[in-house]
């Protein structure tokens, strides 16, 4: 009998494991996940210098069934997310910033890309479009400090809002109708409504339009024909409206004031780190209440800069600009660069896993660390 020699195996090793059968699991290809990480958190809320996005693609088809999260992308980590066997990594801080002029084995950054594209491996960056959501990594950071109200440092405008360069052109007219027809026929010119209106007591028309700054100089000649509508025409420069509670630090209002060294120890609790850096307000003691905390992940020197609280909360900044902060008052706390961001990944792990409906595994990596120590 041609499987007689089956008969010498144990039956265990026979069945097969549903664990093992590949056909159950899940995965979702590569663009629709990347579109779908730009909906959690939109690209377009990173600041201008940063690098954000699908940085390293592997050709197409490619289907994920393991992402795989961490702050920083090491070769250390490399190495992790390749036994994990990642379809895509999502690596808060860009592992590519500066432009790379070759792909060689000569530096780490360059041997990630390599690795990345021979194991067919994406690399995806969120950065400060992750610092600038409002379910980011700084409103997680302000957890750190109790009940408290926060509100953005730096508030984003609204994303694809057409107002770069745009104006808006207000004027009234008892004899409208032969501007308005030479305005309709002009490139660059749009939202036009009219609206009838007593001016000084006599009937007119209220007229509204937007025009492109190239369309400006062409619409007030027009109008400049007329006086009476000319001289009472106003010109509004348009602005993108800002975004509620999106956008670059946070300023947190406390419930109740606690003391420097109470707010401290809430804060090496929610790093989970065992100690933090403090410099305290000129005049300030360990007992000094704090009411209003700024904070930004990571570096916030820029950020933080010139805004009045009672203490400021980051990662890192600088020996002069700490001193700077003393001098006015404000105690420091500073925690280094990545302890400030990386504790968000294991809340990322859980709003990715409802807003990706669990079509992947989203895993966090156990090595990625901070490379400072205090010895």
């Amino acid at each position: 009998m041609p499987l007689a020699f089956l008969r010498g195996i144990p039956r265990k090793l026979l069945q097969v494991q549903p664990s093992i059968n590949l056909r159950s699991r899940a995965f979702m290809d590569l663009k629709v996940l990347v579109s779908l990480l730009n909906d959690f958190a939109s690209l377009s809320l990173a600041e201008s210098w940063d690098n954000v996005g699908l940085l390293v693609e592997p050709s197409p088809p490619h289907v994920v069934s393991t992402l795989f999260l961490t702050n920083d992308l090491t070769e250390e980590v490399m190495e992790e997310a390749l036994q994990e066997r990642a379809g895509l990594i999502l690596s808060y801080h860009p592992p590519i910033f500066k432009p790379l002029k070759r792909i060689t084995w000569q530096t780490w950054k360059e041997r990630l890309v390599i690795r990345a594209l021979e194991n067919r491996v994406g690399v995806y960056s969120p950065h400060t479009a992750y610092d600038a959501a409002p379910h980011g990594v700084n409103t997680w950071l302000a957890k750190a400090l109790g009940a408290c109200t926060t509100i953005p440092l730096h508030p984003s405008a609204a994303p694809n809002y057409p107002t770069k360069g745009c104006y808006r052109i207000e004027f009234s007219s008892c004899s409208a109708e032969a501007v308005l027809s030479r305005l309709r026929e002009m490139p660059g010119v749009s939202l036009l409504t009219t609206v009838p209106a007593r001016v000084d007591g006599a009937e007119q028309v209220q007229v509204s339009l937007n025009c492109t700054q190239s369309a400006l100089l062409q619409v007030m000649a027009l109008l400049s024909q007329s006086s009476p509508v000319y001289e009472k025409t106003e010109i509004i420069s348009l602005q993108k409206p800002l975004l509620r509670d999106t956008g670059m630090g946070r300023l947190c209002t406390l419930g109740e004031a606690v003391a420097v060294s109470v707010l401290t120890e809430r804060v090496k609790s929610h790093l989970g780190v065992p100690h933090v850096r403090l410099a305290l307000g000129a005049g300030k003691t360990l007992e000094s209440e704090v009411k209003v905390v700024a904070l930004c992940a990571g570096s916030g020197t820029s950020i933080l800069q010139g805004t009045e609280a009672d203490l400021y909360l980051t990662g890192e900044m600088s020996h002069h600009d700490v001193l700077d902060a003393v001098a006015r008052g404000i105690t420091v706390i500073l925690c280094e660069h990545s302890n400030s961001e990386r504790g968000f990944l294991l809340e990322l792990q859980q709003l990715l896993a409802v807003h990706l409906e669990n079509k992947v595994q989203v895993i966090v990596s156990k090595r990625d660390r901070d490379p400072l120590r205090v010895v």
